[in-house]
């Protein structure tokens, strides 16, 4: 399995529309986050992780030519603006797009973007076939995904567990019967915003916390602002098996 990050920003990216702070004006190019999304691909099988404002930028600069479904975490804009660019995917494959999300998600998109949705729609436009997902795993062309209920303050959301990887973003809290399905992974991604606690994100200390909790064997931290700090005074802070998200960083799992 190979995991791309496509973008590893918060809502706002990195840097900041008129923001002066060290991280926003930093040169290095690890500093720079589009929002947050992630492409897995696992055999000939090719799966995006949400679908922010920066799609098309992330999609273009990573070469995507297929996507087979489209996992949403929540409906928030940073994570759902931009499903209309698969558009292009959609003419290639010649098939519907599956979307999969919690159902009061999949009625966001099917409201948003609902000249996909009508009974004569116009040629240009794509076609999707929403899913919605509920407590027991399912399959995308024989891969199997364990949704795992995440809080994002008090809206739930999801995270997915593939195999051996899990994605997290946007938490704030995960309940103990949850984390259990977190247990024995290689690899973990998982949102922390910045070093200072925040009301509707995991921090740094806490994303580290449930790291501690489900020992995976490498984790990496997304989901990031600039108020987290340069990229380069954060990362020699951190344990030896986690890492800083960076844009475009690719993880074999």
């Amino acid at each position: 399995m190979q995991v791309t990050l496509l973008g590893t920003g918060t809502s706002q990216g990195v840097p900041v529309v008129g923001c002066q702070c060290a991280t926003c004006q930093s040169q290095d190019p690890r500093d720079k986050r589009l929002r947050t999304a992630a492409f897995v691909e696992t055999g000939d099988v090719h799966i995006l992780i949400d679908a922010g404002p920066d799609l098309r930028q992330q999609m273009l600069r990573s070469h995507i030519t297929r996507v087979d479904a489209i996992l949403l975490t929540h409906e928030h804009k940073d994570h759902l603006a931009g499903l209309d660019d698969i558009r292009p995917i959609y003419f290639m494959m010649k098939e519907p797009m599956r979307v999969y999300g919690l159902q009061r998600v999949l009625n966001v998109v099917h409201k948003d973007f609902d000249y996909a949705f009508k009974p004569n729609p116009y040629p240009g436009v794509p076609a999707l076939q929403l899913f919605p997902v509920r407590d027991d795993p399912f399959t995308i062309k024989g891969v199997e995904i364990q949704p795992i209920h995440v809080r994002h303050l008090t809206l739930p959301i999801l995270g997915y567990r593939m195999g051996k990887f899990a994605y997290i973003t946007d938490g704030s809290f995960i309940a103990e019967s949850e984390l259990k399905k977190l247990e024995g992974l290689d690899v973990l991604v998982i949102n922390a915003l910045r070093i200072k606690e925040h009301y509707s994100h995991f921090n740094l200390e806490q994303a580290l916390s449930i790291i501690r909790r489900l020992q995976p064997k490498r984790a990496y931290l997304t989901h990031i602002s600039d108020k987290m700090g340069l990229y380069a005074d954060v990362a020699p802070m951190l344990p030896e098996n986690v890492f800083l998200g960076v844009d475009e960083m690719t993880i074999t799992v």
